[in-house]
């Protein structure tokens, strides 16, 4: 369709066979083209006759950019969700100042239609606050984990207190309303995450470094934060496998390990689960969820919850 309005925007009157030739569709396409760019308000005018066909009014002029419906509501919905999601890496007015200036350049008629969708729909995920970095932070740590630059930065920890040392970028990730970027950190001697909302000062440094084979920056990101002190460490055995458990609990929340017992008479070998949380009232239902034997090792808080869920369910199947 962009390629009819390229064709016609060359001035002229262009035949449906010579339209249809050049397109390489058949003379059908192109009339459906042509309804279609009607439809945004484009004024393709039939010129009838012997040497008719289309041509553009006069003194048309193709917006700065031109979408179909399916790119514009893919871009703009984008913005709405990635802004709802908390996965957003700039200013929620930013966010909003680039839907606005999209809006202006896209006909009105397409607009009318996106803008109708947008607010006739709602969100089943609850809305998370975002806390965006810098973006010449972000796309600092971007250019320097592809080119494989050390970065200098300092540091701000959760406590307050600053910090200057050398990252080599492994890998940035979104999670959960944070941007992060892991890898080895030179003060430490370790590989460790740092939240890029917290990190000021960037600057490259020269010479480059080696990427582990199998690292994998997201993983790390998330059982790091599962590794965070909380108020209630627990310790769950359950009878499955860690891909199995991993796909039923909040991602970021627990460790998953082999616990290294054979399977006992051909049946699944047991796992590991450390979480830590700041309550425990959720985790009886969530350990109910994973329908496998399991067995709490501590704390001694979350059995007796455990136990009162069980008594519940018992009163309510009647028994």
């Amino acid at each position: 369709m962009l390629s009819l309005l390229e064709a016609l925007q060359g001035g002229g009157t262009h035949t449906v066979a010579g339209l249809a030739a050049r397109l390489e569709v058949d003379e059908r396409t192109v009339r459906r083209y042509v309804e279609h760019l009607r439809d945004l308000d484009v004024p393709v005018r039939t010129v009838r006759g012997r040497y008719g066909g289309y041509r553009l009014a006069p003194g048309f002029r193709m917006p700065p950019l031109m979408l179909t419906e399916e790119e514009a509501l893919a871009v703009l919905l984008g913005l709405a969700a990635g802004s709802r999601s908390g996965l957003a890496a700039t200013t929620a007015a930013a966010v909003g100042n680039a839907a606005a200036k999209l809006r202006r350049v896209l006909p009105e008629a397409l607009v009318r239609r996106v803008d109708a969708l947008l607010r006739a729909t709602d969100f089943t995920a609850r809305e998370r606050p975002a806390v965006p970095p810098e973006t010449r932070v972000l796309l600092l740590f971007a250019e320097a984990a592809r080119g494989r630059r050390p970065v200098a930065i300092t540091y701000t920890d959760r406590g307050g207190e600053r910090s200057e040392r050398v990252v080599f970028p492994y890998g940035i990730v979104a999670h959960s309303g944070r941007w992060y970027v892991s890898g080895h950190d030179s003060r430490s001697g370790a590989v460790r995450t740092f939240r890029l909302d917290r990190v000021s000062a960037p600057a490259l440094r020269q010479g480059t470094f080696d990427v582990p084979d199998d690292f994998d920056a997201a993983a790390h990101v998330v059982e790091g934060i599962a590794r965070t002190p909380w108020t209630h460490e627990v310790s769950v055995r359950v009878s499955s496998t860690a891909e199995q458990v991993r796909g039923r609990l909040p991602v970021g929340t627990a460790v998953v390990e082999d616990v290294g017992e054979e399977p006992v008479d051909g049946g699944t070998a047991w796992v590991r689960v450390r979480l830590r949380v700041e309550r425990l009232d959720w985790l009886p239902a969530v350990l109910a969820s994973l329908d496998r034997p399991f067995v709490v090792e501590h704390p001694p808080e979350l059995r007796d919850l455990v136990r009162a869920l069980a008594r519940r369910l018992e009163e309510a199947a009647g028994g």
